[in-house]
């Protein structure tokens, strides 16, 4: 008897890091065959196979490409045989940016138009104009899929693009600023860096927008009645002796002498200038401003008498608490939104105040 034999025939496709990551950077193939071969060299593999090898590799991701604008499809396909962890290195990769090219997007309307002048962002960033391309389309895929999803709009990105929590909290500030409107172009505004825009818009989804799951509005959705309330803090203006009292008490053995009579001397104006941006914050002029009145309002004025960053901490710290000893800030409600707009500005002021 011939006995039965089962047959199993297993093609999995192979990635190459190296190779992957040069065609993510927008890399000819003849420019990674170069890279790769010098890598080879003591290999002693010959040109010719390196050429083939690369070649084959690229073949390979350019068919996968359209796959990977839609991950979840790269688990269900059946045309290529993936682990589970290649798929994720694939994934992951290719929608990695660099924050000088997403710095240089942020404001920008994602059009073809601007799409077909990223040149000048390659040339600025020294970024291969295939790879702001790539970054470009897929900043404008995530931002279309989820700018109207209601939910977190982090988990939303995780879910539908399959990225690490991480990446995904790096393109859910993109989606936020652009859902918002935020100015960050103005020329005043060039100095900030992705990073600075990143903490600060970390710190507005978490304070100012409605809680995940507690409305029918999503994550990036600014909380209209925290920002109406906050017209209530125009109050602290009539208290302003008591509390300038407070702070100066509290900030006197900490700051140097000048930094100490530079405070007593503009107070009033530095305490007016941030009250007046907290009560203006429902005015969608005034909050799509945010940035440029911050620097215009308070960096600027601070940077012109050289306050350290460390004073600044330190000011900014007994500004909020001494105002809570206030008799106007004692009723839980008028507190509770005193501490969430001043917890927001503190990481905005620090985050943005170069040395």
């Amino acid at each position: 008897m011939i006995p039965d034999v089962d047959v199993f025939i297993s093609n999995y496709t192979i990635v190459d890091p190296e190779v992957y990551q040069l065609w993510v950077d927008g890399c000819t193939a003849e420019v990674a065959v170069d890279i790769v071969h010098k890598h080879a060299f003591k290999s002693e593999h010959t040109l010719d196979l390196v050429k083939s090898d690369v070649s084959d590799h690229y073949r390979t991701y350019s068919l996968l490409e359209k796959l990977l604008h839609n991950p979840p499809k790269l688990a269900e396909q059946l045309h290529f045989q993936i682990e589970p962890l290649t798929r994720q290195l694939l994934i992951e990769k290719y929608y990695e940016f660099d924050d000088s090219v997403i710095r240089e997007l942020l404001g920008k309307k994602l059009s073809s138009r601007y799409r077909k002048d990223l040149d000048e962002v390659s040339e600025k960033t020294g970024v291969s104009l295939k790879s702001c391309r790539r970054q470009f389309d897929n900043v404008k895929r995530i931002y279309k899929m989820v700018e109207d999803m209601q939910g977190s709009v982090i988990q939303n990105i995780r879910n539908l693009f399959l990225l690490p929590e991480d990446l995904a909290k790096r393109y859910g500030t993109v989606v936020l600023l652009a859902c918002l409107r935020l100015e960050t172009g103005k020329k005043k505004l060039h100095y900030l860096t992705f990073r600075d825009l990143y903490e600060c818009s970390m710190a507005i989804m978490a304070s100012w927008t409605y809680p995940v799951g507690t409305t029918d509005h999503d994550c990036i959705d600014l909380d209209r009645e925290f920002l109406l309330d906050l017209r209530d803090i125009r109050t602290l203006l009539e208290k302003e002796k008591e509390h300038k009292h407070l702070v100066c008490s509290k900030l006197k053995p900490e700051l140097l002498d000048k930094a100490y009579q530079e405070l007593e001397l503009n107070f009033k104006n530095y305490s007016r200038s941030i009250i007046t941006i907290g009560c203006n914050l429902h005015r969608t002029r005034e909050l799509r401003m945010l940035f440029v009145e911050l620097v215009e309002k308070c960096i600027e004025p601070w940077k012109q008498v050289s306050w350290s960053i460390s004073d600044l901490t330190a000011f900014l710290d007994a500004y909020t608490h001494c105002a809570l000893q206030l008799d106007c800030l004692r009723e839980n409600d008028t507190k509770t939104v005193w501490e969430r707009f001043m917890n927001v500005l503190t990481i905005c002021l620090i985050k943005m105040y170069h040395s």
